[in-house]
């Protein structure tokens, strides 16, 4: 397929004043990697893939064992941001107006007022989601899917941007709860970090063993910043071989899978291509831009029936035999 030119005729990259020009978005990610890699060591393609979905107005599910840096991940990320953030401890006994809020009557006014959750805030990390049972974690779904909350049939929306980073506890089957398809199906990444080798963990151990740098982590850029990138992200050219060759993986996943991916997982494919164009300083999509983010956006919304092929082969089996056209 021919690339587009990107810039305009006066060789400039087109923008509004409501969005960024590309080249201040890479360097705006540049500028976030360096701030978290102070933090997190070893797991750059992470760094840049959760990025990446908050660019392209997605949620991100962390799936590892306990202790290999989930959570300082999506904390560090949250504080290179000056954004509202707030994290909820996924327990069992949590209840779903823990996270979305609850109505409370006022004995000075006589009247109910609302006191929001932690759900109201633009970075929301959920740490150890599985470990509440699934009426708690459902508490999520309207709010991931459509930036609100219903509380007593009132509706409230939810700030903007809003992107919920969650770890899931991958041991310890007997005490935590699965996440329900239909949650799963709203993140549009799931990651795995994986155990550092032997010199990621001994400079890991140089920088956290004293004062641990989150703790003198400084915000790079502002809420306004991001919303502006996220703008430009969204406008980013889609043409339609791309869009046809999105639809041909979906189909592969759904005529060779028990459960295929969902049109919602194709949306969250091409917004997650959309974001990766911009940070490698493009304003329109190519094929490997949807061949680099496949794997982490469609596994897990993969369902097989055989214990020895699971989404991610399938997703693998897709991006060899569907053809680019």
């Amino acid at each position: 397929m021919t690339d587009a030119n990107p810039t305009s005729a006066t060789g400039r990259e087109p923008h509004t004043p409501n969005t960024l020009p590309i080249s201040a978005i890479e360097s705006l990610c540049s500028d976030v990697e360096a701030n978290v890699s102070r933090v997190i060591v070893g797991h750059d393609d992470a760094i840049e893939h959760v990025i990446t979905a908050i660019l392209g107005r997605g949620h991100v599910l962390l799936d590892d064992v306990p202790g290999v840096g989930k959570t300082m991940l999506a904390r560090s990320l949250a504080r290179s941001v000056d954004c509202r953030f707030r994290r909820v401890q996924f327990t069992p006994d949590l209840l779903p107006a823990d996270v979305t809020g609850v109505n409370v009557f006022n004995q000075k006014t006589r009247e109910f007022e609302f006191n929001e959750g932690p759900v109201f805030a633009n970075v929301v990390l959920g740490d150890e989601i599985n470990r509440a049972p699934p009426k708690t974690q459902s508490a999520l779904l309207e709010a991931m899917a459509e930036q609100q909350v219903t509380v007593d049939g009132t509706t409230r929306e939810l700030p903007d941007p809003f992107t919920v980073i969650a770890t899931q506890n991958a041991v310890e089957p007997n005490q935590t709860y699965e996440l329900p398809f239909a949650e799963v199906d709203r993140f549009m990444k799931k990651l795995t970090l994986g155990y550092p080798d032997a010199d990621e963990e001994t400079e890991l151990l140089g920088r956290a063993v004293g004062h641990h740098p989150i703790d003198s982590l400084e915000p790079v850029t502002d809420l306004e910043t991001l919303v502006r990138a996220r703008e430009t992200v969204a406008g980013v050219r889609v043409e339609e071989p791309i869009r046809e060759y999105a639809t041909r993986l979906a189909g592969y996943t759904r005529e060779h899978a028990e459960i295929g991916v969902s049109p919602r997982a194709t949306i969250s494919l091409l917004r997650a291509a959309q974001a990766r164009a911009v940070t490698d300083g493009r304003e329109y999509v190519i094929p490997d831009d949807v061949q680099t983010e496949a794997p982490v956006v469609l596994s897990h919304r993969i369902k097989t029936d055989s214990r020895d092929r699971d989404g991610a082969s399938v997703v693998e089996d897709a991006l060899e035999y569907v053809r680019v056209t």
